[in-house]
C-alpha cells in the first residue's frame, strides 16, 4: 500500500498538538524540560504519560536518521533494520529524510516523527523540546563507541595549526551540532582565544558532508567536522584520504543517539527498544554502511550519563534548551 507521507505526518501532528495543552498544565518536576513534559524520576528525559488519553499508538511509524548530504544512501542503509522494526512492532515504518537538525527536532515536537537518531549536539534540544527519549547508540563489536571532532583543511591551504585560522574562514555545520559548532566553539575560545567574528569568519555548511566536501574541493579553507562521517565518506570514495589534513582532534564524544518520542504507548516503546537490541547486524545493509566507521551493534545507554560532557560544553557556550 502506498502511503501519502505528507497526509500522514500532518494527521500525526494534529494528534500530538491536541495533547499539548493538557501536558503543559501539569504541576510536576521537569528540570530543563519544556513545560509539556514531566521528569518525576529525575533521569533528565520526559516521562511516559500516565494518562492513557495522552498516549499515541500510530498504525504507521515515522523514522528519521540525522541529516546527511545524500538521504538516499541512508534510506538504503537503514532498509534491513526498518524491516526488522516492522516485524517486531507489527507496524509499517516509513523512512523520513530530514534536511537539517532544526527541522528534525520540530518534526518530533509537532508529532510528525516517532523514532529517530539525533546527532550528538541535537540530542539535548530534542530531549528538552521534543520529548525525545534516547536509549541507544551505535558501537563497535567490542563495545567501543563515539567519535572525535576534527578541524580539517586541505593540503597547501596555508593553515598548518589551529592558530593559523586567525584572520581566515572556518566552516561550521549548524549551531545545534556538537562537533560541527558547539565543541569547536568552546575549544577555540578556551584553548586558543579564538572567537568567531572577532578572530575569524564563521560560515555554515548545514551538514558534515557539506563541510568535508567543501574542504576537499577547496571551497572552505577549514572546517570542524565529525571524523566518523569523514571515515565513511573516504570508504565510499566520496573523497580521498589525502584530500584533507587534520590540524586538531578532540576527546571522544558519544555519537548519534537513537530513541522514541515520549508519548508512544509503553508497550510500543518497549517493542521498539527490543527491535534495536535484537537486530542482527551481520550481512545487513546497516552493517555495510556503518562498518565503515567501525560500528556493529546497538549499545544501551542513558542520556543522563552519556551526554554529560555535551551538556557541559553547552553550558560553557551559554546554550539554552528553551524551545523557540
Amino acid at each position: 500500500m502506498k502511503i501519502d507521507i505528507k497526509l500522514l505526518i500532518s494527521a500525526s501532528a494534529i494528534s500530538l498538538l491536541s495533547l499539548a495543552g493538557t501536558a503543559s498544565a501539569q504541576d510536576c518536576p521537569r528540570g530543563d524540560l519544556d513545560e509539556r513534559f514531566c521528569d518525576a524520576d529525575g533521569d533528565l528525559i520526559a516521562d511516559i504519560p500516565t494518562d492513557p488519553s495522552q498516549l499515541i499508538d500510530p498504525e504507521t511509524l515515522i523514522f528519521a536518521y540525522t541529516p546527511v548530504e545524500d538521504p538516499a544512501v541512508y534510506k538504503t542503509a537503514w532498509s534491513d533494520f526498518l524491516e526488522h522494526l516492522e516485524a517486531e512492532t507489527g507496524k509499517e515504518v516509513v523512512f523520513f529524510p530530514v534536511q537539517n537538525n532544526a527541522a528534525q527536532i520540530e518534526a518530533m515536537r509537532s508529532g510528525r516523527l516517532h523514532i529517530a537518531g539525533f546527532n550528538t549536539g541535537s540530542n539535548p534540544l530534542a530531549v528538552n523540546c521534543a520529548g525525545f527519549r534516547p536509549f541507544t547508540i551505535m558501537a563497535s563489536k567490542d563495545g567501543n563507541f563515539g567519535y572525535e571532532m576534527e578541524i580539517i583543511t586541505y593540503p597547501g591551504s596555508g593553515i598548518e595549526k589551529v592558530e593559523d585560522i586567525k584572520g581566515k574562514q572556518l566552516a561550521f555545520t549548524s549551531p545545534t551540532s556538537n562537533s560541527g559548532f558547539k565543541a569547536p566553539s568552546a575549544i577555540l575560545k578556551s584553548d586558543f582565544d579564538l572567537l568567531p567574528e572577532r578572530d575569524f569568519e564563521p560560515v555554515y555548511s548545514g551538514k558534515h558532508d557539506n563541510s568535508i566536501l567543501g574542504v576537499a574541493n577547496k571551497d572552505y579553507l577549514a572546517a570542524s567536522i565529525a571524523n566518523s562521517v569523514k571515515s565513511r565518506m573516504i570508504l565510499r570514495d566520496v573523497i580521498k584520504e589525502d584530500d584533507v589534513v587534520t590540524i586538531y582532534k578532540s576527546q571522544t564524544f558519544p555519537t548519534t543517539g537513537f530513541g522514541t518520542v515520549y508519548n508512544l504507548t509503553p508497550e510500543l516503546q518497549e517493542k521498539i527498544r527490543n527491535a534495536f537490541f535484537s537486530f542482527e547486524w551481520e550481512g545487513t545493509t546497516l552493517e555495510a554502511e556503518f562498518s565503515k566507521s567501525n560500528e556493529g551493534q546497538f549499545l544501551e545507554m542513558t542520556y543522563q550519563e552519556f551526554w554529560d560532557v555535551i551538556r557541559k560544553i553547552d553550558a560553557a557556550n551559554g546554550v539554552s534548551y528553551a524551545c523557540e
